[in-house]
């Protein structure tokens, strides 16, 4: 089956990107919007062919959600592996930097930590093959189009992945309600995968069990957890900070 895109900036975002853009469909009178034009220039000098539909086929092509009159027909994915994120930093010449999703299951949550993860300078974004949500249209478009900007493996086993990580020196650093308090006890420098477990349950056993320290948030407040992009975004910025110090950066 064909895959789609949609909405201006991921749109935008995936041109940039250079990930193969097979056709852009346009609704009946949104080709004069600034947005729209800036588009139209990028898919022209990627001789991109432009099609103007009725904006009812968008929306059927979208099962409704908001496309905001454009829609793309992408190459398929292909994903990374950890191997790849692993080679990424090195070319680099930084330290590993990496996320685990632990069976996120929620499009927008996975969304949301993969914009973050990009903003943070995250080399790599490691999920699961099964039992997780994928990265559909929903979730680039949640993610403001970082998908096309960063690598996303897809593993079977994360289990497995995380003994890869530690025989290469990275620190695996899951979130859990019984670790350390991130900003007191917690050193995210160095080598680091940060693990975020399922929306409800947390991190699996194996996971929880393969991790070489749990962390947790402070919490000052009645309630007594954050959603889960929100907690790993925090998270990952805390890391961020740290990392920054260490190498004397702002």
């Amino acid at each position: 089956m064909p895959e789609y895109i949609w909405g201006r900036n991921p749109i935008s975002e995936t041109l940039q990107a250079g990930r193969r853009v097979q056709r852009l469909l346009l609704a009946e009178g949104v080709r004069e919007a600034p947005a729209i034009a800036a588009i139209l220039k990028e898919a022209n000098r990627r001789q991109v062919p432009v099609e103007i539909v009725p904006r009812h086929r968008l929306d059927q092509i979208s099962h409704g959600a908001v496309h905001q009159g454009c829609i793309a027909q992408v190459e398929e994915r292909t994903y990374a592996s950890a191997d790849d994120i692993l080679a990424h930093a090195a070319q680099k010449q930084e330290a590993p930097f990496i996320l685990i999703l632990d069976a996120i299951q929620d499009v927008n949550n996975l969304g949301s930590l993969l914009r973050t993860a990009e903003a943070a300078g995250v080399h790599g974004v490691i999920i699961p093959e099964h039992r997780a949500a994928e990265v559909s249209a929903t979730v680039v478009k949640t993610s403001a189009g970082a998908t096309e900007h960063i690598l996303i493996a897809q593993e079977t086993n994360l289990t497995r992945v995380i003994d890869l990580l530690k025989k290469e020196n990275v620190w695996v650093v899951g979130l859990a309600g019984e670790g350390k308090t991130l900003y007191t006890q917690a050193n995210l420098t160095g080598s680091l995968a940060i693990v975020v477990g399922n929306e409800g349950k947390g991190l699996s056993r194996l996971v929880r069990e393969h991790c070489d320290v749990l962390v947790k948030l402070p919490m000052f407040g009645q309630v007594n957890s954050l959603n889960a992009a929100v907690a790993g975004s925090i998270t990952l910025y805390e890391a961020l900070r740290q990392r920054a110090a260490q190498n004397g950066k702002k």
